[in-house]
């Protein structure tokens, strides 16, 4: 099989860069956006001026908002739309899509109410689909920027594994393989949260030792959540675990760092969400992790404080005594494939 036409749905930051990527790989790349007055902007000017301004545009790329014309006869569809969106979109889509086309979530987030990833969202409403997810330390202004990049496709699917690393890999973006889905998905999903506990721990001063602490911390209770839902720990130590909860933890471009240190210089949730004009996932997977979490008995305190601190009004503090208090270690024992032990 080789692929030709790609559709990317969502003309967010994400979705402009890699559709930008796919279009110089050779590809004619669709690009469907919401905002009529964005897709005439986006054609005459080749930049998304509200996305990711100053980006200049091949010219493979075209915009459009009817999102029949977008994926109907097109061979691979990333889907990069907000998790709330997410199943609405792809409904929308599914009467015009062809029979086995590859369809992959850029999106890092889980439905509400459902708790259903994306991949799981795909599968549901498309069930002919070959399905795959991308995720790992993807701030897109870098992309952007040609900072070399790597980034992870998940497919129990070999062949659409090697036909995603074929179509995105760049010299400055580079497409590892995993066949791990839940593992990849959770490693996306779950960093969110510990970005906005990084971003409050930055505003109050806390040190670098803190901030080690933090990740390590954040790391272990992403591996010991991914693993009770049936992902391989392993998965938490690559690209798209520690290597995106890196990232996020550490970079005023994640949006989920960007309001936890509003957060924690005082400013209201509502108007921290307003003012950042895109959608922070973490706010949203942290409920739904929290309720999980308790329902499974899972050990999660540096999300259950935060919770505590976004919906419960409880003090910034509350993450430092989570941190102090909690002993458990991540063991990894190398006997053909790692072990999480105390979960």
């Amino acid at each position: 099989m080789s692929v030709k036409n790609v559709a990317v749905i969502g003309g967010g930051s994400f979705g402009t860069v890699i559709a930008n990527i796919i279009a110089h790989n050779g590809h004619k790349t669709q690009l469907w956006m919401r905002d009529a007055e964005q897709v005439e902007s986006l054609n005459v000017t080749r930049q998304n001026a509200v996305y990711m301004p100053g980006l200049d545009l091949h010219d493979q790329v075209e915009a459009t908002h009817d999102l029949k014309s977008v994926v109907e006869d097109v061979d691979m569809i990333f889907v990069a739309v907000p998790t709330g969106s997410f199943r609405s979109v792809v409904k929308q889509m599914r009467p015009y899509l062809q029979s086995g086309v590859i369809l992959i979530s850029a999106t890092k987030g889980i439905e509400a109410v459902t708790f259903k990833l994306m991949s799981q969202i795909l599968a549901e409403e498309v069930p002919d689909a070959r399905i795959a997810v991308l995720s790992g330390p993807n701030l897109a202004k870098e992309i952007a920027n040609r900072s070399p990049t790597g980034t992870v496709i998940a497919s129990k699917d070999a062949e659409v594994r090697k036909l995603v690393q074929d179509t995105l890999r760049s010299d400055t973006f580079r497409v590892y393989a995993n066949n791990d889905m839940l593992g990849v998905e959770f490693g996306g999903s779950l960093k969110n949260i510990y970005a906005i506990i990084a971003g409050l721990a930055d505003a109050i001063g806390m040190g670098q030792n803190t901030i080690a602490m933090l990740i390590t911390r954040s790391l272990t209770e992403m591996a010991r959540f991914g693993v009770v839902l049936g992902a391989d720990p392993m998965t938490f130590l690559g690209l798209s675990g520690v290597g995106d909860l890196i990232v996020t933890c550490s970079s005023p471009l994640s949006r989920n760092f960007r309001v936890g240190k509003a957060l924690g210089e005082g400013k209201d949730l509502d108007l921290i969400i307003n003012e950042l004009g895109q959608v922070a996932e973490g706010i949203n997977t942290l409920k739904q992790v929290k309720e999980k979490a308790d329902q499974l008995g899972i050990n999660m305190p540096l999300a259950s404080s935060l919770y505590e601190i976004i919906y419960n009004k409880a003090g910034i503090d509350h993450i430092i005594v989570s941190l102090m208090l909690e002993e458990t270690e991540l063991d990894v024992e190398f006997v053909g494939k790692a072990k999480l032990l105390g979960k």
